[in-house]
């Protein structure tokens, strides 16, 4: 096998070093602009080239990925043209799929291309951060260009199952119709949450000190990358604005039924959205990435969270964020810890009950 990779960033770090452990003779070739990237893929045999511009180690591949940005991805079709081959399967790996179908279609018209969207990530970026089994048991949407026949599909998938991640094929516009009802506009909601707190706060700064676990559960995905959403609102506005339109007449008829004060009808939609919302199957992967966070009750005393810090980091377990729960209307425990992944989040739940505390978690 012999696969070239366009930026080795963490989806495209990631794979690569998946397809190592599972395909360990596989010739990989990568180019990207940073040539420490490159070094360190080098020398830890991921790679068994590295480049800063497209050459002849990428002619003839069996697949190539594309794992920049989508408009820098767009800039390599032509660069890359003469080094497809007919057996060549191109791929990406970006959030957004009618743009780059579009362009392949113009650029590279006899290409076989598979669009590809692995469910996965994390919010540490860059090559250093990837792992071999970040889209383990993930679903990886696959979307088939124009020249793409059965056998390429099915070639893709069984290739997509090898790395142990999850097939499904859709239409490139399907794709982005669901990301944008379950990612993209969720997005801006969040965005547009936090402005309404800030421009209707107290000069006191009230709502910011008040603002607790319910809220900043809701806002949590608006500290995502700024560069990144703009891009993706240029890339997918047609869905996006379609379904924000469709939220607002949602969001005005729950208005309408408060000023009417028709309680029935509040108490259905509500019921009717939380019976659906508990039937939403609780994975840790997704396009919106789960967080892990548990709370525990202390002692208000000096050294508390101290001690707590210092038990879980004897155990080698790494915390993203903690602090003291002042608001506790919407929360269980004074001390809130959050957790960069699941299998932390475990580990520190089953130290502190060793110790003695009492420990609340929620999904």
């Amino acid at each position: 096998m012999k696969v070239g990779f366009i930026a080795l960033g963490l989806i495209g770090g990631s794979i690569a070093k998946n397809i190592r452990k599972k395909f360990p003779d596989a010739f990989i070739t990568a180019l990207n602009r940073s040539e420490s990237t490159l070094h360190s893929a080098l020398e830890d045999r991921v790679i068994d080239h590295g480049t800063c511009t497209v050459d002849d180690s990428f002619r003839d591949c069996d697949l190539i990925f594309l794992c920049a940005p989508v408009d820098t991805n767009i800039r390599f079709l032509k660069e890359l043209k003469p080094y497809i081959g007919e057996d060549t399967i191109l791929t990406d790996v970006g959030s957004v799929k009618n743009k780059i179908h579009e362009a392949v279609e113009r650029e590279l018209p006899d290409a076989v291309f598979m669009g590809g969207h692995p469910m996965a990530g994390s919010e540490k970026s860059g090559y250093l951060n990837s792992n071999d089994h970040l889209i383990e048991n993930a679903y990886y949407i696959i979307t088939p260009g124009k020249n793409a026949k059965d056998k390429h599909i099915s070639k893709y998938e069984g290739f997509v199952r090898e790395l142990k991640a999850i097939p499904l094929v859709m239409k490139p516009e399907l794709h982005d119709r669901i990301t944008a009802a379950i990612s993209h506009v969720p997005h801006m909601i969040a965005y547009n949450l936090v402005r309404l707190v800030e421009k209707e706060d107290s000069p006191e700064q009230y709502m910011k000190a008040i603002a607790a676990g319910g809220f900043k559960d809701i806002t949590r995905i608006a500290s995502s990358d700024p560069t990144m959403w703009e891009q993706i609102c240029l890339e997918n506005p047609d869905n996006m604005l379609e379904l924000m339109d469709k939220y607002i007449e949602i969001f005005k008829e729950t208005r309408d039924l408060i000023a009417e004060k028709q309680g029935d009808k509040l108490h259905t939609i509500f019921e009717e959205a939380k019976n659906y919302r508990d039937s939403v199957q609780d994975v840790p992967l997704g396009p919106i990435k789960k967080s892990y966070v548990m709370h525990l009750d202390v002692e208000d005393e000096p050294g508390a969270i101290a001690i707590v810090a210092t038990i879980l980091s004897s155990h080698g377990i790494s915390i993203k964020n903690i602090g003291i729960v002042h608001n506790r209307i919407y929360e269980e425990g004074a001390l809130r810890i959050e957790f960069y992944d699941r299998e932390s989040m475990a580990l520190g739940i089953a130290d502190l009950m060793e110790k003695g505390y009492k420990i609340f978690s929620r999904t």
